[in-house]
């Protein structure tokens, strides 16, 4: 991506290679492809630098609007301050009813606005349902069979499910900060460079059994 810089002033962008006017002359295309860095610096064409010092992972930030700056002979891509997104649910307060804020369909008390806590366990138990489910039709035939047995391995496994399933909710539960919840699905090379194994800090569901 480039930036035309006219009078110390960013004019416009440019996101892939076109034919352009700056001052009254119109340039080919070529010229991003044949022209040096400096040629094209010296007409007022700069590759955009793209910082990314304030930008959070968006799954847990809310990242302000991207902005550029002409400075010292470059233009640079930045953003401002990410701020944390919510991490604990928020409700619906009397004051909001006596406001007018509340929809007709909340009461006081009822979930405003879902935390990343009840996100993340959402998922959780989204993905041990799924687990579950693909072993259910042996529990139903064992309830409606005398002589079929849910296999061990099976009966096993399922108890796993549930347990890593409560793990992982606990874990999340104690999350005091975002970057605590964050931290938890951040995956480490605990091996060696040579045989990696990438662990992180939540569990992982049990291996399927067939």
């Amino acid at each position: 991506m480039y930036a035309v810089v006219e009078n110390n002033n960013i004019t416009q962008f440019i996101n892939y290679p076109k034919s352009i006017v700056i001052a009254d002359v119109r340039y080919p295309a070529k010229i991003f492809t044949m022209w040096s860095q400096a040629e094209k610096e010296a007409i007022g064409i700069y590759e955009v630098i793209t910082d990314s010092t304030n930008y959070k992972d968006p799954a847990y930030y809310n990242n302000t609007n991207e902005q550029y700056t002409f400075a010292n002979g470059q233009v640079t891509k930045s953003w401002g301050t990410a701020t944390a997104k919510q991490l604990n649910d928020s409700f619906w307060t009397q004051q909001d009813s006596d406001d007018g804020l509340m929809p007709d369909d909340k009461s006081v008390g009822d979930v405003k606005v879902e935390g990343l806590k009840t996100i993340k366990k959402r998922i959780i138990k989204e993905q041990a349902s799924n687990l579950l489910a693909k072993h259910d039709w042996q529990v139903v035939k064992a309830t409606e069979v005398s002589d079929y047995s849910v296999p061990s391995a099976v009966t096993t496994y399922r108890a796993n499910v549930r347990t890593k399933s409560n793990q992982m909710e606990t874990m999340i539960n104690n999350c005091t900060t975002v970057d605590e919840l964050k931290a938890l699905y951040e995956y480490t090379n605990t091996g060696t460079e040579a045989n990696p194994v990438f662990t992180r800090p939540l569990p992982e569901f049990p291996t399927e059994v067939i």
